[in-house]
C-alpha cells in the first residue's frame, strides 16, 4: 500500500522508512509534488499535524499521516512547544533555536524537558490520532554531531548522551518521534493495512 508522510524532511524521512513493515511503500511530500506551503496555525501539535494530514488528503487524495513536534521545557511553562522550529525566528534555524533555548535556560536549575510528538493519520475514511514522549533534560553545552533539530542538547532519561551522540538506531527505540510511529505501525498491522 502507498501512504504519505506529510514531510520535505530528508532526515524525518529516512527515519520513519527504518520502522515501518515492507508492505507500506512510503512517499514523502516530494514523491507526490506537493510543494504548497501548508502553514500550522493550530495553537497545538495535534492540531498542526491534524491540518498537514488534512490538506494532503483533500488536495491530493492520498492516504496520509503527518506529526508534528514540540520541546517542551518545564521552567519555561512548556515552551517552545509548537513553536519549536520557529523558537528565534521563521526561518527554523536550529542553531539559533539552541543558542536561544540555552540562553534562556543558564541560570536554571531545574533543565527538565520532553520532547512530544503528535501523529495525525487519515485512513480509508477515518481519522487517528497518536502520541510518543521522551522526557529527559537539557545540556548546558552542545554535545553530538548526529540528529537534527535540539538532538545536541537534549539527553533523555537514563542516558549519558545526547540524541546527537546515538546511532539512530538507538535514538529510534527511544525518541518521542519513534514511539509515536511504533504506535502508528502497530496499528498498520493490527488492522492489516
Amino acid at each position: 500500500m502507498k501512504l504519505v508522510f506529510a514531510t520535505h524532511n530528508k532526515n524525518k524521512l529516512a527515519e520513519v522508512q527504518k520502522m515501518l513493515p515492507k508492505s507500506i511503500e512510503l512517499l514523502s511530500l516530494n514523491d507526490i509534488n506537493c510543494f504548497d506551503d501548508i502553514e500550522e496555525t493550530a495553537s497545538t501539535l495535534e492540531g498542526n499535524a491534524n491540518i498537514k494530514a488534512t490538506f494532503i488528503k483533500n488536495n491530493y487524495g492520498f492516504d496520509c499521516f503527518a506529526d508534528d513536534t514540540g520541546l517542551e521545557v518545564n521552567t519555561l511553562n512548556g515552551e517552545p512547544g509548537v513553536y519549536s522550529a520557529r523558537f528565534a525566528g521563521k526561518e527554523n534555524d536550529s542553531e539559533k533555536n539552541m543558542q536561544k533555548l540555552l540562553n534562556e535556560l543558564k541560570d536554571k536549575t531545574d533543565r527538565s524537558a520532553q520532547f512530544r510528538t503528535a501523529i495525525s493519520l487519515h485512513l480509508e475514511g477515518k481519522h487517528y490520532l497518536f502520541e510518543g514522549i521522551c522526557k529527559g533534560e537539557i545540556l548546558t553545552s552542545k554535545q553530538g554531531e548526529k540528529g537534527f533539530g535540539y538532538d545536541p542538547i537534549f539527553k533523555p532519561e537514563g542516558f549519558n548522551s545526547s540524541f546527537a551522540q546515538m546511532t539512530s538506531e538507538e535514538k529510534n527505540s527511544i525518541s518521542h518521534r519513534g514511539l509515536a510511529i511504533k504506535k502508528l505501525v502497530s496499528f498498520l498491522i493490527e488492522n492489516k493495512i
